[in-house]
């Protein structure tokens, strides 16, 4: 696959790491590999994965073999990073959608804190803006004193 994950995790991609499911199309079962090379990740960053208890592939003698369910989670896990949340945030989450009370407790909480994620991600936006016009500013000063300088000096 030629895509990056930044391409990967975004445009119409996104409804579908919102709905996946054990039921998504494709294979029954993936190996490391075919993970990490659908999703740009290293075979290092999926162990780190399952260390956490973010990922929970069955074994096969020394082979991890991973499922629907462990892919679904792992675009979750990759969303959940790109827009910023902790990986304790996103564990959090993944286990509330496992939780048998259905789904309600876990949208409600993903919603709140999407929701949060948002307003933190605007004020990011907010502060990057104002640093680079800060930044704009200070380069046409210092041309204007290069230009000076340079005039002066000729």
């Amino acid at each position: 696959m030629s895509e990056d994950k930044s391409t990967v995790l975004s445009g119409t991609e996104g409804k579908d790491v919102l709905t996946a499911s054990t039921s998504d199309s494709g294979p029954l079962s993936y190996t490391i590999g075919d993970l990490a090379k659908e999703f740009g990740v290293t075979l290092r960053t999926l162990r780190f994965y399952e260390d956490k208890n973010l990922l929970n592939p069955r074994r096969e003698g020394m082979n991890r073999i991973y499922s629907r369910r462990d892919r679904a989670r792992l675009k979750l896990v990759l969303m959940g990073k790109k827009v910023g949340f902790s990986l304790s945030e996103i564990k959090d989450m993944l286990d509330l959608y496992d939780l048998r009370d259905g789904q309600v407790t876990q949208l409600r909480v993903a919603l709140d804190r999407f929701t949060q994620q948002i307003d933190v991600l605007k004020q990011q936006r907010a502060d990057v803006d104002q640093a680079i016009g800060d930044l704009e500013r200070t380069v046409a000063v210092v041309s204007g004193m290069l230009r000076e300088k340079e005039k002066s000096e000729s």
